[in-house]
């Protein structure tokens, strides 16, 4: 007779407790890992980061407090001066005959107060001294020191098309009065560059080709011209354009 054995039971963990005890052991093990390097990473770089971060702050303060207390004040003060020489500059555009003593004192100051030189020294970075270049530079151009007026137009900058394209076109004029006329040339191009002005251009236009003339440059000569007479049949340089044309076929 068969005899039946009982089978006996195999002890078997219940599934994944073992695991999820070791999983969270490693995370928190991990977790001081990493909290201790991010520690020691703090601790090691504290003043750099401090340093840093103070720094901008500084820096920030820095620049508004200069702009506050600093640069509006100086801002302020320099446009005050710039009242009397304006004046000046503004009364000899439009005299006849002592246009040079007005010209002058609108450079060198009058009444106490500040020329266009002065305030360019003493007021650097200002709105006002920027102007005081342009100015100064068209000062001096009428007072035929065609030297101190291209010195003083190059420093001037201005995002306004018209004052930039009549500061590049009078640097031009003062080259060719000096009788550098390749230099001219080049400024009146790009005073050419910078403006679409209906005024300015044809203006330009006809100094451009004159110069070309003078420089023997025919070709560039009849593209100016040519331009004034299809572009601009309506002004000033346009009344004898077919004559210039005549020279340059």
């Amino acid at each position: 007779m068969a005899t039946y054995k009982k089978r006996s039971k195999s002890k078997v963990d219940k599934p994944g407790i073992g695991n999820n005890i070791s999983s969270t052991k490693q995370v928190f093990e991990s977790l001081d890992q990493g909290a201790s390097k991010t520690e020691i990473f703090i601790n090691k770089y504290q003043k750099l980061l401090v340093g840093l971060i103070s720094g901008i702050v500084i820096v920030f303060v820095l620049y508004f407090g200069y702009d506050k207390l600093i640069y509006q004040p100086k801002v302020d003060e320099s446009n005050a001066e710039l009242f009397t020489a304006q004046k000046y500059f503004n009364l000899a555009v439009e005299a006849a005959e002592t246009s040079d003593s007005l010209y002058n004192l609108s450079l060198n100051g009058a009444d106490g107060k500040y020329g266009f030189l002065d305030i360019i020294e003493d007021y650097s970075g200002t709105p006002a001294a920027n102007i005081s270049n342009y100015s100064a530079g068209i000062a001096y151009f009428n007072l035929k020191k065609y030297d101190l007026g291209i010195k003083y137009l190059n420093d001037f900058s201005s995002d306004d098309e018209f004052l930039g394209t009549l500061a590049l076109s009078t640097i031009g004029d003062s080259f060719v009065q000096l009788n550098q006329l390749d230099d001219g040339l080049n400024y009146y191009e790009k005073a050419l560059s910078t403006t679409s002005n209906s005024f300015l251009r044809p203006i330009i236009l006809d100094k451009s080709g004159s110069i070309c003339l003078r420089l023997n440059k025919k070709n560039k000569a009849k593209k100016y011209f040519e331009e004034i007479k299809e572009g601009y049949p309506d002004s000033q340089q346009a009344i004898n354009i077919d004559i210039k044309l005549s020279q340059v076929n």
